[in-house]
């Protein structure tokens, strides 16, 4: 099972040798996955398939030239990741137009658009902006070899570094679908089978990393997040569901996609609160979901947003069992602005009250591009931040 694999695989790690530690993701110095876009590529991208209008490319595309051009930048940011110290690389996501629609979408039965969402809505300080974007089932689910396979198995002939690769968790899917009511309104009558259907699609897509050499995948998800806040959580309950029963049940569909990962692999859950050109979607602390998210949801290591007071204190860590390892999100993707090496020790010595600081590491709290603008920062600017991430696990534990 998944669980017993994640959990060994921390178990036998966290008191070897730090060598043996340093090959074990997730790594002290870590990242979530998406990277800014060379504007080579987003000029490329609007050349080669047309305006981006909201319910355009929302999903892989097929053409050669924009493929090559893709290629030599994300050999571009895996040199930046490799300069910067990280012991792990992605492929910045280059790929995508959207951190989790291109998966999906490159799929059978699923059609999407960007302004079907009156109920999820992205904020800044100022407000509601604009709609998330609503998925629909338009016929059966069925599993097509993806583009994310493709892109992982070029990651992995160009680099040095783990491949780590990143999908949309399967909870994701039916929450931007509207939950079981918006399930309904498309193809499946029958939640059930919709979930039944999504769970194989889930494993055959695993399955086909893990064939090509995944040794580490990480699950992005912001709708357990979105369960620490009590306006979504109001949501919830108007699509018919109670919030904490969703949670458990969240927490069995993400254990039964996971149920035949080897036992080699290392699968991770990244919660955010939202990331799009410094937007967010949710507020709220951990305190109603950590329990479940920790002990019931059978990965190996946690990715948390943790960069503003949105995202509350570091006491629901105190849930976080032996032989897990939560990755702080304490550095800002969202912002230009460098942490202090100072600020982000502090940061952790913070939370090192609520767990030990052997269970913990410090990453950015999300990607810096969930969809192609970017969040507002300069290439450069990203650099610095983390070549800091390095320098300050470094100085916390001796390693990154």
């Amino acid at each position: 099972m998944a669980a017993r694999t994640a959990l060994s695989r921390a178990d036998t790690t966290k008191d070897t040798t730090k060598d043996t530690a340093k090959q074990a993701p997730p790594f002290r110095a870590d990242v979530v996955g998406s990277f800014l876009r060379p504007e080579r590529l987003k000029s490329a991208r609007a050349r080669l398939l047309g305006p981006q209008t909201p319910d355009q490319h929302l999903g892989p595309h097929d053409n050669a030239e924009l493929r090559s051009i893709e290629d030599d930048c994300v050999r571009d940011v895996i040199a930046m990741q490799e300069r910067a110290g990280l012991k792990a690389a992605t492929d910045g996501e280059f790929r995508r137009r959207s951190w989790w629609l291109d998966l999906i979408m490159g799929w059978d039965g699923f059609s999407a658009n960007r302004t079907g969402s009156k109920d999820v809505m992205w904020r800044n300080a100022s407000g509601p902006t604009q709609a998330f974007s609503r998925l629909w089932t338009r016929g059966p689910i069925r599993w097509r070899e993806s583009a994310t396979v493709r892109g992982f198995a070029f990651l992995k002939e160009n680099t040095s570094l783990v491949p780590k690769v990143t999908l949309p968790a399967p909870n994701q899917i039916h929450f931007m679908c509207g939950g079981d009511n918006g399930i309904r309104e498309g193809h499946y009558k029958d939640v059930e089978a919709f979930w039944e259907d999504l769970t194989l699609a889930y494993r055959r897509e695993l399955d086909a990393l893990i064939a090509l050499g995944a040794t580490y995948i990480q699950f992005d998800d912001t709708s357990i997040a979105f369960l620490c806040d009590p306006q979504h959580r109001e949501t919830v309950r108007r699509w018919g569901s109670e919030p904490d029963k969703l949670l458990e049940e969240y927490a069995q569909r993400i254990n039964a996609v996971l149920a035949h990962v080897a036992d080699h692999v290392t699968v991770t859950l990244h919660q955010c609160r939202g990331n799009r050109e410094g937007n967010w979607g949710a507020e709220g602390g951990y305190d109603p979901v950590a329990d479940v998210l920790f002990n019931q949801i059978k990965v190996g290591g946690y990715f948390l947003e943790y960069d503003t007071s949105r995202a509350g204190g570091f006491s629901p860590l105190r849930f976080l069992p032996k032989g897990k390892v939560a990755v702080l999100g304490i550095m800002s993707s969202k912002s230009p602005d460098l942490e202090s090496v100072d600020f982000l020790r502090r940061r952790v010595d913070e939370a090192a009250a609520y767990v030990s600081r052997d269970q913990l590491a410090l990453s950015p709290q999300c990607g810096f591009a969930s969809s192609i603008a970017g969040n507002p920062m300069t290439e450069s600017e990203q650099e610095a931040k983390l070549a800091r991430l390095v320098e300050a696990a470094t100085a916390v534990w001796g390693e990154s």
